[in-house]
Order: C-alpha cells, then sequence, then structure tokens
C-alpha cells in the first residue's frame, strides 16, 4: 500500500479534498454557531489521506478536544464527507504524530466495510453507539426521571405496554444519551437483536441516497427488519414530503411486527411543524415522556459525576457552585464548560479558581445571562392562562386561546432576538404581518387595561428570573 499524502494546503493547493474540507467547514460554522465552532471545530486541521483505503485523518491539538469531537461531531463529519467526496470512506479523529494514541475510527456506512470496534447488524446499517452513553452514568432528577424509567424499561423488558417511545426536550438536556443507553442495554440483554441507532437527518441522507441509486428496496428491508429502531431528533425531516412518507411506513413496520421503537426531538408532537398529522398521530400513541431543564441540584449532582471522570482536574467546591448557578441552559453547555475548563488549565498549566473559570468562559456565561426561548414563552403563557400548549400553534380563534397566543407572541418579540418571520413560523407557521398585528395589539391594550399589563409584567419577571 503507497504511503499515505499528507493533505495540508501548503503542500496540495487547491485540490477537490481541500475545497471539500472548506465546504463543510462553512457549513458547520453556520449549523453550530460562532461559539461551538470557534471553541471545538475551527482547530480541525487536514491530516493525510489513504487514498487506497479511503481513509481520512482530521487532526487536532490535544487528545482531549479529539476526544470531545469525536463524541459530539464524528456522525456529522462522516456525513458530511460522503455527501461532498465519496472517496472518503472513513474519516479519523486523533492528534498529531506526538501523541500517545488517537481517537476512535469512525466508518461512514457502508455494506462491505464496517467500522472497527461497531457491531455489524445483518445488512448495511452498523451500530455505532458511543460507549459512556449508559443507564449508569445518567445523572438522574425530577426534570428527567420518567423519561429516564420508560427508557430503562423499553430497553430492558419483555414486554413493554408503549410503543413507541417518544421523548422529547430542549437541546441538550439528554435525549441522545438515553437512546445510546437504550442500545447498550437492549444489545446486552439480546446479544443477537438487529440495533440500529441514526439521527433524523442520516435518515433524509440514506434514503435520498437509496432512490439516486435506486437501491430503496434495499434501504427499507434493512430499516424495517431492526429489532430495535431509534431515531434522533426527527424534527429534521419537517418539510421533507417524500422523507416523511418513507418514514410513516417504517413506523408502521416496525410497529406492526412488535418490534421497538424510539423516537427523540427537542419539542412535543403537537407541537411539531411541518410533519404530517398521520406521523404525529403514531408519534402520540406510544408513551411520550419530556425532559425538562434541570434544577441547580441536578445541575449539581451533573457536575459531580463529570469531574470523577477527571480524575486529575482539581474544581473547588464554590467554583462548581458558581457553574452550576450560571450556566443553566442545557447539560450540554454544562458538561462543555468544564471540558474547557480542564483543556485550558492543562494547556496553561493554571490552578482553576473564580478568576480563572470566569476568564475562560466569559463568553458562554455572557450567554447564559439571558437567553428565553420562543418554546419556554409559549409554557409560561400557556400555564398562567390555564390553556393547552398546543393552542399556541393551533389555529383556532376564539379568544380564550388567542389573546393568549397573543401575548406570546408579543413576549417573544422583547425577550427573544428572533425575527417576526421566525416567530410565526413557531406559532404555527403564521405570517409575520400576524405577529406584527399581535404585538401592536397587546401594546395598545396594556395601555388600557391594568390587568393585562399586570400579566406580562409577572410573565416577564418570571421569564427574566
Amino acid at each position: 500500500m503507497p504511503a499515505s499524502k499528507s493533505v495540508s494546503k501548503s503542500d496540495v493547493g487547491p485540490e477537490p479534498i481541500v475545497a471539500a474540507w472548506e465546504s463543510i467547514r462553512a457549513s458547520l460554522r453556520r449549523d453550530c454557531g460562532a461559539r461551538t465552532f470557534d471553541g471545538w471545530l475551527r482547530p480541525i486541521a487536514l491530516g493525510s489521506f489513504d487514498a487506497e483505503a479511503g481513509m481520512l485523518k482530521l487532526e487536532l491539538p490535544s487528545q482531549f478536544m479529539a476526544d470531545w469531537v469525536q463524541t459530539h461531531f464524528a456522525e456529522r463529519l462522516a456525513l458530511a464527507w460522503r455527501a461532498r467526496m465519496p472517496e472518503v470512506k472513513r474519516i479519523q479523529i486523533g492528534v498529531g504524530s506526538a501523541a500517545p494514541r488517537t481517537a476512535a475510527v469512525v466508518e461512514i456506512p457502508a455494506p462491505e466495510a464496517p467500522a472497527p470496534g461497531t457491531a455489524q447488524a445483518p445488512g448495511a446499517y452498523a451500530v455505532s453507539l458511543e460507549p459512556r452513553y449508559r443507564f449508569e452514568n445518567f445523572v438522574v432528577g425530577k426534570a428527567n426521571e420518567v423519561a429516564f424509567n420508560a427508557a430503562r424499561t423499553l430497553a430492558t423488558a419483555d414486554n413493554v405496554a408503549f410503543n413507541p417511545l417518544f421523548i422529547h426536550g430542549g437541546t441538550g438536556r439528554g435525549k441522545t444519551h438515553l437512546l445510546h443507553a437504550i442500545g447498550h442495554e437492549f444489545h446486552r440483554l439480546r446479544p443477537r437483536a438487529k440495533i440500529i441507532y441514526m439521527s433524523a437527518e442520516k435518515f433524509m441522507v440514506e434514503f435520498v441516497a437509496a432512490l439516486r441509486a435506486n437501491e430503496t428496496i434495499q434501504f427499507k428491508q434493512q430499516l424495517r427488519s431492526a429489532d430495535l429502531l431509534m431515531i434522533d431528533d426527527v424534527q429534521f425531516i419537517a418539510g421533507k414530503e417524500s422523507t416523511q412518507e418513507e418514514f410513516f411506513h417504517t413506523m408502521n413496520e416496525i410497529i406492526s411486527a412488535g418490534r421497538r421503537l424510539v423516537i427523540s426531538s427537542d419539542r412535543a408532537p403537537q407541537d411539531l411543524d411541518g410533519i404530517e398529522p398521520r406521523i404525529l398521530s403514531r408519534l402520540s400513541w406510544g408513551l411520550v415522556a419530556d425532559i425538562n431543564a434541570a434544577d441547580l441540584e441536578l445541575r449539581l449532582n451533573i457536575i459531580t459525576k463529570k469531574l470523577e471522570q477527571l480524575p486529575d482536574v482539581s474544581v473547588p467546591e464554590d467554583v462548581v457552585m458558581f457553574l452550576a448557578k450560571r450556566i443553566s441552559s442545557n447539560v450540554r453547555e454544562l458538561e462543555g464548560a468544564l471540558n474547557r475548563i480542564a483543556a485550558y488549565a492543562v494547556m496553561q498549566n493554571r490552578a482553576i479558581d473564580l478568576d480563572f473559570v470566569s476568564e475562560v468562559l466569559a463568553n458562554i456565561l455572557r450567554a447564559n445571562q439571558r437567553r428565553i426561548s420562543i418554546d419556554e414563552i409559549q409554557t409560561r403563557v400557556s400555564d398562567h392562562y390555564r390553556i393547552r400548549k398546543a393552542e399556541m400553534t393551533s389555529a383556532r380563534r376564539a379568544r380564550e386561546v388567542a389573546r393568549p397566543r397573543q401575548v406570546a407572541m408579543y413576549l417573544s418579540k422583547q425577550l427573544t432576538p428572533r425575527s417576526l418571520p421566525e416567530i410565526g413560523r413557531r406559532f404555527g407557521g403564521r405570517d409575520h404581518t400576524t405577529v406584527i398585528h399581535a404585538v401592536r395589539q397587546i401594546e395598545k391594550l396594556r395601555a388600557q387595561d391594568p390587568e393585562l399589563d399586570s400579566d406580562i409584567r409577572l410573565l416577564t419577571r418570571q421569564l427574566e428570573s
């Protein structure tokens, strides 16, 4: 086998692989946001590419960063390379040659070459589960105990009274962790079972690829023969009619055959926009379990659990409490903050104290000072006026639901940076002119109705607290 050639701009110039990488980098920055990209993805450099084996190495400055990217972005990077440059069949995420070890290889799904270290189910789709995402290291609290218990029951029980299991919650609350944990436990108890885990984005990419290659029959057979099928982030198929058609029939086949189906999303079924009603009905048919935002106690427990995995990192108690109080948006960001602190402390040979943490996490702390979502506003307003949250996106115009909906639109405009069209979309696909009318109407009524003005002041205080 010929020696791998190092890929870099300095010795390769504008070759296709370099151009593909620039396109992928731009897409990652757009999709993930500047903070995540700059902190973790910008340092990735092209390493060597073995054209015969189709192996491309992506390198990071430290093993710590390589492990983080491997855990959080390996599949997305693999899919991106497959879409832009099919010659790249595998990627390896690691560090430079001076590093003592490299991260695991991620296989871009292909029938003939399973990734090292992954279990290959009969057919084309490999089970590639994150080893650290198991039930035993999932921190349970009031915010997630229903989803945790449901997930463990589905994975361990011989018979379950619900199918599918639909887990929903905001970004970074542990949905993906639970799906991987289900897969691990199901495999442990049923070693010969066929398990398929994939993101909805991957489902869509694979389905489109099968259409183009005239291999849709094979695609259907692979998915519908799974004993356990798990689809993550189903909201990404919104508006994709052909993908939804295939997804619906796949769901039906799995459920009708008595096999197990787990779906996750960032919101409840009734709040999903752009998804066919028949799919929403199926999603609501089994058990719907939500994961709420972690409270202070749960955040403290998560930090403690995470620090057990970092025995060489000493974090004082005042720093632990500071992090738990200040980073409340989601668990993933909290864990990311701990990772960053640990990495910077090692690289800079600094002791971890409040000054150091404030310096390293300046951007994250500023972002967490005030981050109110439209979903949170809809929840608060619905609870205040005692209506179903689904009414926020419904077509009903009765006064008892129309007025709270207008209040929620008004607060969304006042308390979030979202544009008018985006706010309209989150309220059942309404036009931006509807949002403008709602804002003007509430502004007018506040001046005339002291009770309404008091309601809005109370809701504002609750949301900003």
